[in-house]
């Protein structure tokens, strides 16, 4: 024969009025943050692949944000490229004029304008860091600013103080590509042009270049015409690379971002509440809750001190 006491009624009472606060509380969890939990622990066996799909995704998204970064900075390689042919087309340009002109008075004017706007194009920045300088990018990479240091340097050499090591980046698992040119193999070869021009002016024997071109004159200002030529056109061939560079990049980030909307689906399915459910669940724990709280209010009223009264 089973005893019922009051003490035992009280107790089973409380603990399901217990038990359906807890459900009710976690089906309200589930309504708010639309997670089925708000831990690991709460997804049970599934904890583990989740955990691996995230860290797949936080690996991406870093992917991603580097991706971005490199694009921006190859967008700002692309103006510094364009600046740096135009500077060596305008000086082309510029002894094309004065020759057909037969009046070179204002040549080196034109090309110490432009020979500045080279060296600025060499010198570009990009978030503080100096575009062409390879690793050394805390340092100009052209250190001269004059047509005048230019012949007085020992050396084309000795004018670029880049080093050789160009920028990698990193944009998949195995995705590295090299994003970032130097500025002496951009600009030596310009550079050699332009400073024996200005020897040429400098000597003598052959300069200044003003006035009416002797025939010397001209047959070397031909020559350094056919030379700036080639040297534009291998400006132009930096420039579509960096283009090409520019494409690939903002297509391994178009890839990257497109893995990280399919693995937050994936997640989205393991970790994502049923929100009909939980509104469900809500109403069936209201319901246990308040059948308890009777139960326990009923209860006050059959206590056997009650009938011994």
């Amino acid at each position: 024969m089973n005893r019922v006491s009051t003490a035992g009624n009280y107790q089973s009472a409380l603990l399901n009025l217990m038990a359906a606060q807890t459900q009710q509380s976690e089906a309200q969890n589930r309504l708010a943050t639309e997670k089925i939990a708000t831990d690991m622990t709460g997804f049970g066996r599934g904890a583990e692949s989740l955990t691996t799909l995230k860290s797949a995704g936080a690996r991406l998204q870093g992917f991603i944000d580097t991706g971005e970064a490199v694009a921006a900075r190859l967008d700002t390689q692309d103006l510094a490229l364009n600046q740096i042919g135009d500077g060596i087309t305008n000086i082309r340009t510029a002894i094309g004029a004065a020759l057909a002109s037969e009046n070179i008075e204002v040549l080196m004017l034109e090309m110490q304008g432009n020979f500045q706007v080279i060296q600025t194009g060499l010198n570009t920045q990009h978030q503080g860091v100096y575009l062409f300088g390879g690793s050394n990018s805390s340092t100009p990479p052209v250190s001269v600013k004059t047509l005048g240091e230019l012949v007085a340097a020992p050396d084309i050499a000795s004018t670029f103080k880049n080093d050789h090591l160009a920028t990698v980046s990193r944009l998949g698992e195995k995705s590295a590509i090299q994003t970032g040119f130097l500025a002496d193999a951009i600009g030596a070869s310009a550079f050699e042009i332009m400073r024996e021009i200005q020897a040429f002016n400098d000597d003598p024997a052959t300069g200044p270049l003003s006035g009416k071109p002797s025939e010397v004159q001209k047959a070397f200002l031909n020559e350094q015409m056919t030379r700036l030529g080639a040297v534009v056109t291998d400006i132009v061939n930096v420039t579509a690379r960096n283009g090409t560079l520019q494409k690939q990049v903002d297509t391994i980030n178009a890839n990257n971002t497109a893995q990280v909307a399919s693995l937050d689906k994936l997640v989205g399915k393991k970790t994502d509440a049923d929100l009909a459910q939980a509104v469900t669940d809500i109403q069936l724990a209201q319901l246990a809750v308040e059948a308890s709280a009777q139960i326990i209010s009923q209860l006050n009223q059959t206590s056997l001190l009650n009938y011994l009264r």
